[in-house]
């Protein structure tokens, strides 16, 4: 939701019992919280530090997200939390032909941490193609897909701090897709890609 009068602009987003305020105006801000406290019971929590999962941090250049303990989450249930780390997610060529081979004994396990690093990729766009790779397999997962998950979780322990920056300055908006062609050694399906930019921030 966005309250838009003559300069003033406040931006409010709310999911399920968490609100995050956005303004340019602290007396506006404050006499919205006045208002939401008189007919809600609710705290202010200060300055935005945590939100649905997303750790935030300022910086010189902006502000900094990343879902740090949301990724040793990850590692815990995987019991990989002191695991060796590799310097790339995935293997540079596709695992081999797949035929034969057995498959994996906890599929719901195999669910729970494809799903969960699903949502690692809000600040973590750099696993995104191998978050979609491992993916694929979440209804028959096979030992080789659960060994592409592992190398994708080795690398997240390995760069548990990294996450997005979002920099002050430019709100010029720029796209960018590019796809392959018949690129799936398996099915010989296409794979496509996008990000945009907002200014030099990325945003999706």
């Amino acid at each position: 939701m966005v309250y838009h009068s003559n300069s003033k602009i406040l931006y409010i987003l709310i999911y399920v019992d968490d609100i995050l305020l956005i303004d340019n105006d602290q007396v506006t801000l404050d006499s919205l919280l006045t208002s939401l406290k008189s007919k809600f019971s609710m705290r202010h929590l200060g300055c935005l530090s945590h939100f649905l999962g997303v750790q935030v941090s300022t910086s010189p250049y902006g502000l900094h997200l990343n879902q740090t303990q949301h990724a040793q989450t990850i590692l815990h249930k995987a019991g990989m939390e002191n695991s060796k780390s590799v310097s790339t997610p995935s293997r540079p060529k596709s695992a081999a032909d797949s035929i034969n081979q057995p498959h994996f004994s906890v599929p719901v396990l195999y669910q729970q941490l494809a799903g969960s690093l699903q949502y690692l990729t809000l600040t973590r766009p750099n696993i995104a193609f191998a978050v979609q790779q491992v993916c694929q397999h979440m209804h028959t997962p096979l030992q080789t897909h659960f060994k592409q998950l592992k190398r994708l979780l080795w690398y997240v322990n390995g760069t548990l701090t990294y996450g997005l920056p979002l920099y002050r300055g430019s709100m010029d908006l720029h796209g960018y897709v590019d796809s392959d062609w018949a690129g799936d050694s398996q099915d010989r399906k296409s794979v496509s890609g996008y990000c945009n930019f907002l200014g030099n921030s990325l945003i999706s």
